[in-house]
């Protein structure tokens, strides 16, 4: 039976590092679970494996979206649950800190097929929250009870989901667990030290030509290209047109990060069943390690 490894976390803490070197050891290979390396062109903001590391491991659900489409959820664990079942290993790392996607494997979300309407959004958006929400209690007051009435981004989805469909979303989502087992582990360090991993991946992604790359997406997509408003991205497009300097762009990506990296750790530490490893610990492939080989052969424990 196919066993699943999920390495999880902010971003920053060794992920991609740790399961590359699982991978070698267990000869497995990666499926990616990061909502920007799924998109083609956008590598070095997005810190994704190189061509040097893709060729080490094979990894998998990396640049399969071209930059100008749209890549949802239930897109991501379609093609992902495909390739859980049909890959000939017997274990495979699931490796990202896109909490969604790993919730959609782990958990199986179901998750309504339903692509965004910018249309349908646009008129949504013109009524103002307080009337959208009244709306949502209309026609889905299970979801409305678990949406709060601020909440414009889920308020907003759940209308799409039910005007597009006729159904409402509460009827259209809960989970199906896979049956094969799940191992999810999950890495972190204090603040501090994340803070300082942050600034030198920062530094080094500048070192790398990230600055050539945000202007050729600029020049290719067009500045208003939403992938270009993401982390990093975004900065680095003040930039170019002359907002701030080189070095407020760069210390601007790390603060954002920062936040980024205090919400991503802030969704992962609500699941009780990721085991968490100290990122900076000198051992920590040789402690994940022998969690992983328990894992694997529970009856020799």
């Amino acid at each position: 039976m196919t066993k699943l490894i999920v390495i999880c976390g902010a971003t920053a803490t060794g992920k991609s590092g740790l399961a590359l070197a699982l991978a070698r050891k267990l000869g497995s290979v990666i499926l990616s679970a990061d909502s920007r390396q799924v998109y083609r062109e956008f590598d070095i903001g997005t810190a994704k494996p190189t061509p040097a590391e893709q060729k080490l491991v094979s990894h998998y659900l990396i640049d399969i979206c071209a930059p100008t489409d749209i890549m949802t959820v239930a897109d991501y664990q379609e093609q992902a649950q495909a390739l859980i079942a049909s890959l000939d290993v017997t274990t495979l790392l699931l490796v990202g800190g896109t909490g969604l996607y790993i919730r959609s494997i782990v958990q199986g979300m179901k998750i309504p097929k339903v692509a965004p309407h910018k249309e349908l959004r646009s008129q949504l958006e013109s009524l103002g929250q307080m009337q959208l929400y009244i709306m949502l209690q209309q026609v889905d007051p299970v979801a409305a009870q678990k949406i709060h009435p601020n909440d414009t981004v889920r308020t907003l989805r759940a209308l799409e989901v039910f005007y597009v469909t006729g159904c409402p979303i509460s009827q259209q989502q809960g989970e199906n667990p896979p049956n094969y087992p799940i191992l999810q582990i999950g890495l972190d360090c204090d603040s501090h030290h994340l803070t300082q991993r942050i600034a030198k991946r920062t530094e080094q992604m500048i070192a790398n030509g990230f600055v050539a790359e945000v202007e050729y997406l600029c020049h290719k997509y067009g500045a208003d290209l939403s992938l270009l408003n993401t982390l990093g991205y975004q900065e680095i497009k003040q930039y170019l047109v002359g907002e701030i300097s080189l070095d407020q762009a760069q210390e601007l990506t790390i603060l954002h990060t920062r936040q980024f990296a205090k919400s991503q750790r802030t969704w992962f530490k609500a699941y009780p069943q990721i085991e968490w490893f100290d990122a900076d610990n000198p051992h920590l492939l040789e402690q994940v390690w022998q969690r992983v080989q328990q894992f694997l052969a529970p009856d020799q424990q």
